[in-house]
C-alpha cells in the first residue's frame, strides 16, 4: 500500500491551484445578493482547478480507469450546480439541485458496490431518514418529495463511501478514506444549505458551507487518483 506520505508529495503540487482559487473565493468573498458571472466563476474556480488535477494524470488514465472518469463527471456536473446556485433566489435552486444530484449518481458509482457492508447502509438510512424527517414540516410544494430523493441519493452516495473503507482489514487505503471523509463533509454542507432555507437562518452558514464543499470534494477528487499512485510507487521500487 502506497503510504500518505508518498501520496502528499506526489499529488500535493498538483492541488496548489485549488487551494489558490479557494483561497481567491474566501478573500474576495463576493456578496451572494449580487449574482454575476464574475461571482459564478469565482465559485467555480476551485473546481475547475480539481478538473485540470484529475487531467493531469493523463487522458489515457481517465479512460482506463472508470471511477476517476465518473468522479471528474461529477466534477463538471458540480461546477453547473454551482453556477446555478449563484441564481438561486431567481429561482434556478432546484435547476442546481438536479445537477448535484446527478454528481452524486457518479461518485456513488465510482465507489462501487463492493463491499456491500449491509451495516453501514442501515446506518446511513437511518441518518438520512432523522434529517428528512427533521426537514419535513418546514417543505411544502414540490420541495417535499424534491428534498426526499435528493437525501435518498447523498445518503447512498455516503453509504458507498463509508462501505469502501475497512479499517479492521488490510483492504484499506488512504484514498477510500478520502472518499469517505470527503463523502460525510458533502453531507454536512448539504444539510447546512437545508436548514438555512428551509429551516432557520445557520450562524455562518455560508462559511461552514464553501468550507465544507471545497474540502469535500478536493478529498473526492483525491480518491480517485489510488489505481494511478500504486502504479507509479511499483514502478520506483
Amino acid at each position: 500500500m502506497v503510504s500518505p506520505v508518498t501520496v502528499v508529495k506526489s499529488e500535493g503540487p498538483k492541488l496548489v491551484p485549488f487551494f489558490k482559487a479557494t483561497c481567491v473565493y474566501f478573500v474576495l468573498w463576493l456578496p451572494t445578493s449580487s449574482p454575476s458571472w464574475f461571482s459564478a466563476l469565482i465559485k467555480c474556480l476551485p473546481i475547475f482547478c480539481l478538473w485540470v488535477f484529475l487531467l493531469a494524470h493523463g487522458i489515457n488514465f481517465l479512460v482506463l480507469h472508470r471511477s476517476a472518469s465518473r468522479i471528474l463527471a461529477g466534477l463538471i456536473f458540480s461546477a453547473v450546480g454551482d453556477a446555478f446556485l449563484i441564481w438561486q433566489e431567481q429561482g434556478y435552486f432546484i435547476h442546481g439541485l438536479l445537477m448535484f444530484a446527478i454528481t452524486h449518481i457518479l461518485y456513488s458509482s465510482a465507489f462501487g458496490m463492493k463491499p456491500l457492508d449491509l451495516k453501514a447502509g442501515l446506518l446511513m438510512g437511518v441518518v438520512s431518514s432523522s434529517c428528512y424527517a427533521f426537514l419535513y414540516s418546514y417543505l411544502s410544494g414540490p420541495f417535499t418529495y424534491l428534498v426526499a430523493v435528493y437525501i435518498a441519493l447523498i445518503g447512498f452516495m455516503g453509504w458507498r463511501a463509508v462501505a469502501g473503507v475497512q479499517l479492521c482489514t488490510d483492504l484499506w487505503t488512504w484514498t477510500k478514506l478520502s472518499a469517505c471523509v470527503g463523502a460525510m463533509l458533502f453531507m454536512v454542507s448539504d444539510l447546512t444549505i437545508a436548514l438555512n432555507k428551509f429551516c432557520f437562518p445557520v450562524p455562518y452558514s455560508r462559511f461552514i458551507i464553501m468550507a465544507t464543499y471545497y474540502a469535500a470534494q478536493m478529498l473526492i477528487a483525491l480518491s480517485a487518483v489510488e489505481t494511478r499512485d500504486e502504479e507509479d510507487f511499483r514502478k520506483r521500487r
